[in-house]
């Protein structure tokens, strides 16, 4: 697997970058945004994991650009930041998840993984209706992939797994995830915004003074 990892500082780009190593990943390393847009127009990758704030091109630019010409590039963000409103135009660019700093390497290498997993499984093209998978992290309606990201997914799997509960958006947090999230809860809004985009059917309902809800076919 070949990965584009974008981080300015060297000892967290070192440190990482033998992680992957260790793992068999073909890892090529940008300093700065605008190293890894020529990374991006000379090679195919699998992954890109990206840090933020980084000079000459910041990374939301770079994944941007990754969503407008290699659309079926999985995609890490990684940076310092907590605050809510970069952690949603993150999503909003459809990245496939999203890591605060300072990250465990092990932690990382497990998320890289679960998402390759899931995007290089071959779609199922026999099953009727809204399926998922939950050992690739896939979601297909009628035999199509839906391309969600894994936050995106996670969600769905929450609430299809138990149709006739109202989660809260605290629960839901909690759930995708666990106790790595700093910030508003309403970041849970801007993946069910998200998610409904992606969804064929009409299927996640508002729970008025609570949350969300999955409406059964």
């Amino acid at each position: 697997m070949r990965i584009l990892f974008l981080e300015d500082e060297p000892t967290i780009r070192d440190v990482l970058t033998e992680y992957m190593k260790m793992q068999n990943y073909d890892v090529s390393c940008a300093e700065d945004g605008g190293q890894a847009l020529d990374f991006l127009a000379k090679q195919q990758f699998d992954m890109a994991v990206l840090d933020i704030m980084v000079p000459k091109v910041s990374g939301l630019e770079v994944l941007q650009y990754i969503k407008e010409h290699h659309p079926d590039m999985a995609v890490i963000m990684l940076t310092a930041l907590d605050d809510e409103r970069t952690q949603v135009q993150a999503f909003n660019l459809y990245a496939d998840d999203y890591v605060i700093k300072p990250v465990s390497p092990i932690i990382l290498l497990k998320r890289m993984e679960t998402i390759l997993r899931r995007v290089k499984r071959p779609e199922p093209q026999q099953e009727k209706g809204l399926v998922i998978h939950d050992d690739s992290y896939q979601a297909f309606y009628d035999g199509k992939s839906l391309e969600l990201t894994l936050s995106e997914f996670l969600l769905l799997q929450v609430l299809m797994g138990e149709p006739k509960r109202a989660f809260t958006r605290e629960q839901l947090i909690l759930r995708i995830f666990n106790e790595d999230y700093v910030g508003n809860d309403r970041i849970i809004d801007a993946h069910v915004k998200n998610l409904r985009k992606k969804l064929p059917v009409d299927c996640i309902k508002t729970v008025i003074g609570v949350g969300y809800q999955f409406r059964e076919e």
